[in-house]
């Protein structure tokens, strides 16, 4: 009740952002879209370690709400050839939440588009009702911004998941009424639920590659989590290489990249001095999926 209640408190004190139509903020699949994750400084520094990677981006330890770094990384994603970002967000007034204008304002006159990245899935099960809060604030803050990312006329949501099941997707459907292109994360035997989203995905940067047919490829340059003695899935930029290769043959309408920037997990494929730009290099050479 208090998360909604801040919800709505937010909501009617915010001013309404300009607004695009529908149509000069669609694109067309096959889309390519990375994983983003717009928490630093606060990520650098977890559990007393500081840096908390065990590599070293280009660009330094830096802030995500700095404008000039938000350029930086729309115009190296679009080298890229990788046309949006799905930016974490962990609900209203989170530091997530309010570094969002400053992402849509650092795409403004560039074709990049962002998406968020639900990730209130991960916490419990929301209830019907704090989902379509949560769906109300982020179409009246965000979703007309001529930077949010629409597909077939309606804003895109990608939505992480913890205790996944068909209730989630009975939950979806309840709130969302039509309002949001979904993307649920997948589970056990997901296309025999009786509603269905509009796609799906899997966040799976522990392995090289995620293909859910009909909806979603995606690819991982490797996972080596904080506290972890191994990696789980080294780096290999010659299998790199194939997968994307792969996706972009593929032609699902979701090629998706774990990710930019989780340097936590260690999953980035953003330019750091052990690997200077060879992921965005390889991306660029693969060609528009």
């Amino acid at each position: 009740m208090r998360r909604l209640m801040l919800a709505l408190t937010i909501l009617a004190a915010l001013p309404v952002p300009a607004t695009a139509t529908p149509e000069t903020t669609s694109l067309e699949f096959p889309i390519r879209a990375a994983f983003y994750y717009p928490w630093f400084p606060q990520a650098w520094n977890q559990k007393g370690i500081f840096p908390y990677t065990r590599f070293h981006p280009s660009l330094g330890y830096y802030s995500s709400s700095d404008p000039v770094l938000l350029g930086r990384h729309i115009s190296q994603m679009l080298q890229a050839n990788v046309e949006a970002g799905i930016s974490s967000w962990f609900g209203v007034g989170h530091h997530t939440d309010l570094r969002v204008p400053a992402l849509l304002q650092a795409a403004d006159g560039t074709p990049f588009r962002w998406t968020l990245y639900y990730e209130m899935e991960s916490r419990g099960n929301p209830l019907a009702p704090a989902i379509d809060l949560d769906l109300d604030y982020i179409a009246a803050q965000y979703a007309s911004h001529p930077s949010y990312l629409h597909v077939g006329g309606r804003p895109v949501i990608f939505v992480y998941g913890g205790s996944e099941s068909c209730e989630m997707i009975d939950r979806w459907t309840m709130a969302n009424e039509g309002r949001f292109h979904v993307v649920l994360k997948v589970f056990s035997n997901y296309r025999y639920c009786p509603n269905q989203p509009d796609g799906w995905h899997q966040y799976s940067p522990g392995h090289r590659t995620a293909v859910q047919k009909g909806y979603s490829f995606g690819v991982s340059p490797g996972f080596w989590k904080m506290g972890e003695s191994a990696p789980r899935l080294a780096r290999d930029v010659g299998r790199f290489r194939t997968d994307v290769a792969a996706q972009v043959a593929s032609r699902e309408p979701w090629q998706l990249i774990t990710t930019w920037n989780e340097w936590g997990e260690n999953s980035a494929i953003e330019p750091a001095q052990e690997w200077g730009s060879t992921y965005i290099e390889i991306l660029a050479a693969s060609g528009a999926p």
